[in-house]
């Protein structure tokens, strides 16, 4: 069995298979298009559906981000099963949203301003410090409502309760999990109207295009934060910057957008309290090659896969 490992990981596996490592910006070399296994990570998507078009033996395709819509996009034939790297990134996502909540919740976005334009500022300083406004820059006693409940968020919850957030979750379907009350999507207009701080988690899906949208953003607490560290393409960005103006949304911060690299000229550079990373939030898939080579001796062995999305 021949496996193609993507040049921007190492992937020390130790299935008994040959691997090829081919580089993400070129065409696979004709004579590695028998390949059975494809692994992808930070593959473009019309790298992707290239593949989709050279791989006529391909049997799966694993991808290691925690999300496999790319790949599911790309026109893969219908009886190549996909897999996601679904737990690979629960740590490095997990810490880069309390990374992004604290610096949103606390305005260090705002401080490093003062910072640059070498100022001391005593105004922020009254104002973390008075009665009426000193609750909006801590998490003990905020109310923080985690959209997409799932293995990243049940690492990133306890530290959150550490701190002393009182957590709740909103997904499908309502219940607990790892010990956090989760409530049901049908549910969210109730849940948002007590929330302090939005963390979405939430993937690409046909379903959560634009889900954050002006309504999500108005069924909030007013002076709410919002963090996405899921995907771009579920928010609405003309009703992010909108809530950021008006002043619904004390800040935000995102590690993702719809367009991405951002062009320079998108109005979401300009927008007022918003912290922007550039999508790094897992970028070190942990426990790669052990997910790989798990795969890979499930798929030799006949047996169903982990993290399987399709079909």
């Amino acid at each position: 069995m021949k496996i193609l490992i993507p040049n921007t990981i190492e992937l020390p596996l130790t299935a008994d298979v040959e691997t090829v490592v081919y580089d993400i910006d070129s065409d696979i070399p004709e004579e590695h298009r028998d390949a059975e296994v494809l692994v992808v990570w930070h593959n473009s998507s019309s790298w992707l559906q290239g593949a989709a078009r050279a791989l006529p033996r391909l049997q799966l395709v694993q991808a290691l981000a925690s999300g496999a819509d790319a790949v599911l996009n790309a026109g893969f034939a219908a009886d190549v099963r996909i897999c996601s790297g679904r737990s690979l990134h629960d740590g490095p996502v997990a810490e880069h949203a309390l990374a992004l909540i604290l610096s949103a919740v606390r305005r260090l976005d705002r401080l490093r301003d003062a910072q640059r334009e070498h100022r001391w500022d005593d105004e922020f300083n009254d104002e973390q410090s008075a009665a009426e406004t000193r609750a909006l820059h801590t998490l003990s006693g905020a109310r923080v409502t985690i959209w997409g409940f799932g293995s990243i968020a049940s690492t990133l919850a306890p530290s959150l309760t550490a701190l002393g957030a009182e957590v709740q979750g909103i997904a499908r379907t309502a219940g607990e999990r790892s010990g956090f009350e989760v409530h049901a999507d049908a549910d969210a207009a109730d849940v948002l109207a007590d929330t302090d701080v939005l963390v979405s988690i939430l993937p690409a899906t046909d379903e959560t295009v634009d889900l954050f949208d002006a309504g999500v953003f108005a069924a909030l607490k007013p002076g709410a934060v919002f963090v996405n560290v899921g995907r771009g393409a579920t928010v609405d960005e003309g009703a992010l910057i909108a809530g950021l103006e008006s002043g619904q949304l004390r800040a935000a911060a995102i590690d993702v957008a719809k367009s991405e690299p951002l062009p320079a000229s998108d109005p979401l550079w300009d927008a007022p309290n918003l912290l922007i990373t550039p999508h790094i939030a897992g970028n070190r898939p942990v426990g790669a090659a052990r997910l790989v080579d798990d795969n890979i001796t499930r798929l030799l062995a006949g047996d169903g896969l982990v993290n399987q999305v399709r079909p």
